[in-house]
């Protein structure tokens, strides 16, 4: 490796427009939010198997809940300007 792509990797991750743990928050909020989405494709897939829609639709729930939650972090970062 030449020292023109040692100093390029250097620079790697080092600017950042927020906090990790901010960014972790919306980028899981951003996953959760698609996976809500696909279960509703996955209930419909399962139309002829009743047992596996329940865990469709529980799986769904949960993860509502789960965002929800979230969110409610979110916000309190915000508030607390910790955001």
């Amino acid at each position: 490796m030449s020292e023109k792509d040692i100093q390029k990797d250097d620079l790697v991750g080092k600017t950042k427009a927020i906090q990790d743990h901010d960014h972790d928050m919306i980028h899981d909020l951003s996953k959760r939010l698609d996976a809500v989405w696909r279960y509703d494709q996955y209930i419909e897939n399962a139309d002829k198997f009743p047992e596996l829609q329940r865990f469709w639709e529980e799986s769904k729930q949960t993860e509502i809940q789960t965002i929800e939650r979230l969110k409610e972090l979110i916000r309190e970062h915000v508030r607390k300007d910790n955001f």
